[in-house]
């Protein structure tokens, strides 16, 4: 038979309940207070490092800065708060090492993107405001973070790019070196005066502020053939303005040609060229090997 119901067992059980949560809920509740606060001085003391300390760290070190000091108060506050409910800090690093492998190994793709972060900080093939392209992305860079890099397409879409995406592919930086080249190919009649030709070009070059004087613009004979001659236009621009520079010249070197008014001399055909990689004038020469003939 089972036994009667006794009130007592149940006020018993009500007095067990009521002595633990007047033991455990101030606990609780002084846990819940440390973690809200501790969140908030930890995004507080990220903003005062990089406002006191700022000024002396590479603007691309910022951001993986500042998350660092972030995180590193995060984990000491939930140190604190788990101790506050009772739980044995010893006991609790002998839980985290414990799964400590198995964490790492469901999250080897995130643990990747930082150790990938810190090469690309330490080895800096990029830093900010240049723009790179990479593994089929390509953007301006505004941000190197502990995860992921944030990156400005050239028509204004924000990338949000793993680190490992970009450290594990071949990434080239269009705005790493002084110069970029800018080649341009014109067809002209075979009648047209060589040298007079080349004066205009180079003249076209000289008076654009956006092309660098050192190493200076050269145009010369690409080939002879039965259809006319080929000059080709090679001049260098700064990073910044390239891309502006390489849309108008085309339009400026056929427009001048024209305005000659000589049937000789009004250009076939002028297009933008890029140089076989085979061709060495696609190196930006030394200061000291820049001339200014044109061969």
């Amino acid at each position: 038979m089972d036994q009667a119901f006794n009130p007592q067992h149940l006020d018993h059980l009500a007095d067990v309940i009521w002595v633990w949560a007047i033991g455990f809920v101030p606990r609780l509740a002084a846990a819940i207070a440390v973690l809200v606060i501790g969140s908030i001085v930890a995004r507080w003391a990220s903003q005062a490092v990089l406002g006191a300390v700022g000024h002396h760290i590479d603007a691309t070190v910022r951001p993986m800065f500042g998350s660092i000091v972030r995180y590193a108060i995060l984990i000491l506050v939930i140190v604190v708060a788990l101790t506050q409910i009772g739980v044995q800090t010893a006991s609790l690093l002998a839980v985290l090492g414990a799964a400590g492998l198995a964490i790492g190994l469901a999250l080897q793709g995130t643990l990747s993107n930082i150790a990938a972060g810190l090469m690309l900080l330490w080895l800096r093939p990029f830093q900010l405001g240049d723009y790179i392209e990479v593994n089929g992305m390509s953007g301006t860079v505004r941000e190197i973070g502990l995860f992921v890099c944030h990156l400005e397409t050239f028509d204004g879409i924000f990338l949000f790019a793993p680190n490992s995406a970009i450290w594990n592919n071949a990434l080239k930086n269009h705005s790493r070196n002084r110069g970029r080249l800018v080649s341009v190919d014109i067809t002209m009649s075979n009648k047209a005066d060589i040298d007079r030709v080349r004066s205009i070009l180079l003249s076209i070059a000289g008076n654009d502020d956006r092309i660098l004087k050192d190493p200076p613009p050269r145009v010369f004979v690409e080939s002879i053939t039965g259809a006319g001659l080929m000059f080709n236009l090679r001049a260098w621009a700064a990073p910044q303005t390239f891309g502006d520079l390489q849309r108008t010249i085309v339009e400026r070197a056929k427009r001048k040609l024209e305005e000659l008014n000589d049937e000789a001399m009004s250009p076939q055909q002028v297009i933008r060229a890029i140089p076989p990689e085979s061709d060495p004038s696609r190196l930006m020469p030394d200061h000291a090997e820049a001339t200014s003939e044109s061969l």
